[in-house]
């Protein structure tokens, strides 16, 4: 898809700083993506032009034509990272080259032109210099990046637009789910489907979480924290949560649902089962249905699950709904992998633990 690649060579970063700074919020009272920063990134592409015009401005609305391609299309793509101010007071990202490398793979699939990933990597240490007050300094919270990329040409037409924005803004957050590190409950559905092979399931489209909407609010209802969804084929197999990647432990085995082409590859799913393998653990990435899950549970080998992804972290399990039939995992208790897990991850973040796979890297 390189054909959709317009990259310029990068050029200074413009800046215009705002001229009234907004409080900042206690981190004790921080929720998920309720309150940004002071600042925003933003760069603009042209075809024929590449990406140009990159700079740093005040937080502040964007003004569109109501015929704008994104909002007709939905020709919009985005990724999330997350900044920590660690136990010495230097701030680090986790994995941030991982993530741009993502973001641009969901703009190939939309036909969105690739940013140069150096691009990407400079907006980030850029906008969090100038917001670095911003970043939070409880364990337990961050700073959330959101970078995203959407079609701004104005027209009616299905096609790949000729315009488009690049823009980054931050969130200080604390934990997404209101659990934290206490297990949730799941809904699995072979009712409603979010993806298939071949379809956006592997990507961070906006088309992609819009279609889980409908479900995540019905399991609301019935109690539940989220959906996990099952393949879109035959109903059987597990494909990942509505904002996590799922993993479960049946007997001594690791196991999670393969990179098949309706999940997102977690960057969170990925380190952990790089820490699995570094503790010899059997961790495996092959297709395991409900029914299997089930069989486990009602024999006693099913001995933990929990989820992972950049928001949560690592979310423990307690219960999973299917079918009207309830089950308890590890009696409702964050159970010792997951929590060794957790643990792991948290102190490589926040700088308190060796970090051998070098994840982190240092603000610039």
């Amino acid at each position: 898809m390189s054909s959709f690649s317009e990259c310029a060579v990068s050029a200074p970063i413009a800046l215009v700083r705002a001229t009234h700074p907004k409080p900042r919020p206690a981190d004790d009272h921080l929720q998920f993506g309720s309150v940004f920063t002071d600042h925003m990134f933003v760069m603009d592409y042209s075809k024929g032009q590449g990406w140009h015009s990159p700079r740093i401005q005040p937080y502040q609305p964007f003004s569109m034509d109501p015929a704008t391609a994104v909002l007709h299309y939905a020709q919009a793509v985005f990724d999330g990272l997350k900044a920590y101010r660690g136990v010495d007071g230097v701030i680090r990202f986790f994995r941030a080259e991982k993530h741009a490398d993502r973001l641009n793979r969901s703009c190939e699939r939309l036909c969105i032109p690739t940013l140069d990933p150096q691009q990407i990597l400079d907006s980030f240490h850029a906008l969090v210099r100038i917001d670095q007050d911003w970043v939070p300094r409880k364990q337990g919270t961050s700073l959330y990046l959101r970078p995203t990329v959407i079609a701004s040409e104005p027209f009616l037409g299905v096609r790949p637009a000729y315009n488009y924005t690049y823009f980054l803004i931050l969130s200080p957050v604390g934990p997404y789910y209101a659990e934290g590190i206490n297990p949730v409950k799941i809904l699995a559905t072979d009712t409603h489907v979010r993806a298939v092979k071949g379809g956006l399931g592997a990507v961070k489209t906006a088309g992609n979480y819009a279609a889980s909407i409908f479900a995540a609010e019905e399991a609301k209802h019935l109690g539940y924290t989220q959906v996990l969804w099952l393949d879109g084929v035959e109903h059987k197999y597990l494909d990942e949560v509505g904002t996590m990647n799922i993993m479960v432990k049946i007997g001594d085995e690791v196991i999670t649902p393969p990179l098949s082409g309706s999940i997102l590859p977690g960057v969170t799913r990925d380190s952990i089962l790089s820490l699995c393998r570094d503790w010899g653990l059997s961790a495996s990435e092959r297709p395991i249905s409900i029914d299997e899950v089930l069989a486990a549970a009602r024999q006693g080998q099913l001995k933990e699950m929990w989820g992972t992804g950049t928001a949560a972290v690592v979310s423990p399990v307690g219960e999973l709904g299917y079918k009207g039939e309830k089950l308890i995992i590890n009696e409702g208790k964050t159970g010792p992998l997951t929590q060794r897990l957790y643990d792991a991850i948290v102190g490589i973040q926040y700088g308190g633990s060796a970090d051998p796979h070098g994840w982190m890297t240092k603000l610039r």
